[in-house]
């Protein structure tokens, strides 16, 4: 039986801790942040910390959203895997220079160029899973490395947290980069291929049950750029990064300063908060291939975002209000998860690297996002409640572009069990 599943064990284990160890790398600075230790070092002390630590995502985000678009460029030319190994080893040595940080300045080039190495994640993911998976099974592949990129983050915020405590910050970024280096790099080298008929572990059987649904057809295939759907997602996806990393980067800050959460409080609802995101992949892995109705899933996870986010700005109790802010970043999680599906089916094999690239660019807002809440903390003399009612209102933007998309997805929903 597992031979003919085998595309399971080659692909999804490597991509799941590329993610599990990318998102760490790249969110970890969120629970760094907290730590006086960090924040003495880098010279984090003024009135406007807030709006500086705002700044190191949001350098970050851009570029990675803007590396984006030249990764899906050379991943369409050069291929996963080898890309992927190079963009691992860029990191690595990026998280050995973070470590080595002496200076705010220094730190602020190691996420710049974290940023540019990281910019891989997406186009790859995408372009491996539109290669070796068959079409009816997307979203169950989706969501087997998805599950990394929140799993990641849920037990590196307990881990993080644990090293600084006992040790130092410096060593939080050593740790990441010997597990990038050692394990993710040989996973890819081992496990992986461009295609699955190029792996010697692949059987004819399961190679043409992966290519079952790839006949070429008469009729021209649209452009991904010509489909409106796409764009729609697109702007979801900006409105999403803006929630996810506004969320993510400053939820152990808002739990700790904003609500008076101890440190081991902080680091045990920051950890559910990620968990609450591996849920919402999850669930919307198993319904998106059960109905059919991305889309509507999608404008479903933006409203409940938007009314966790009201809960969490009027509730007095800071452990509902805490608990609301976590679930409404876990609602992003199912809101990447299904753009992502929409990357495959908006795109053919051949520009699923382009297709994802773009997409991967809306990561730009995030960083936005970041750098306003922490520049509009220092202005309200750290109150985060305007913050949060910005990002109900960027909730609802979601919410509407996903909602002109339901009108087609439901006409074509009712052609496929009509055929």
């Amino acid at each position: 039986m597992l031979s003919k599943n085998m595309r399971w064990v080659y692909i999804t284990i490597p991509i799941f801790f590329f993610w599990f160890f990318g998102q760490i790398d790249k969110l970890g600075i969120s629970v760094i942040q907290t730590d006086p230790g960090f924040l003495a070092d880098m010279g984090l002390t003024g009135p406007d910390k807030n709006a500086k630590l705002g700044f190191l995502t949001f350098i970050f985000t851009v570029s990675y959203a803007l590396s984006n678009l030249f990764w899906g460029v050379i991943i369409d030319k050069l291929g996963a895997r080898k890309t992927a190994m190079l963009g691992i080893s860029v990191w690595g040595l990026t998280m050995i220079m973070a470590g080595m940080s002496t200076s705010y300045e220094m730190f602020v080039v190691s996420r710049i160029i974290l940023g540019i190495g990281e910019g891989i994640m997406i186009p790859i993911s995408g372009k491996f899973i539109a290669n070796w998976f068959n079409r009816k099974e997307i979203g169950k592949a989706q969501a087997s490395w998805i599950s990394g990129n929140y799993l990641g983050p849920a037990l590196g915020a307990l881990v993080l947290t644990l090293l600084i405590a006992n040790v130092h910050w410096e060593y939080a970024f050593y740790l990441l980069a010997a597990c990038n280096l050692l394990l993710n790099i040989p996973m890819f080298y081992f496990l992986t291929r461009e295609r699955p008929e190029e792996h010697p572990g692949m059987s004819k059987e399961e190679i043409a049950y992966i290519r079952q649904n790839d006949e070429p057809s008469d009729a021209p295939k649209q452009r991904f750029t010509q489909d409106y759907r796409y764009w729609m997602v697109w702007v979801g996806m900006l409105a999403s990064s803006f929630l996810f990393f506004g969320i993510s980067i400053w939820l152990p800050t808002y739990l700790t300063q904003g609500k008076g959460f101890a440190v081991e409080e902080m680091a045990g609802i920051t950890s559910l908060s990620w968990l609450f995101a591996l849920f919402f992949v999850l669930i919307c892995g198993y319904l998106s291939d059960k109905t059919q109705r991305p889309s509507l899933l999608a404008s479903m996870m933006f409203g409940m975002s938007a009314i966790f986010l009201l809960i969490a700005s009027n509730s007095t109790n800071p452990i509902v209000a805490g608990v609301s802010l976590g679930l409404a970043m876990g609602t992003q999680g199912g809101v990447f998860h299904l753009s992502n599906l929409f990357i495959v089916k908006f795109s053919t094999p051949e520009t699923a690297g382009r297709a994802a690239g773009l997409m991967g660019f809306t990561n730009i807002l995030g960083g936005f996002a970041s750098y306003i809440m922490g520049w509009m903390r220092d202005a309200s003399g750290g109150d985060f409640g305007p913050s949060i009612l910005m990002l109900i209102g960027v909730a609802l933007i979601g919410f509407i572009a996903y909602v002109t998309t339901l009108k087609k997805e439901a006409s074509e929903v009712r052609l496929y069990k009509q055929a």
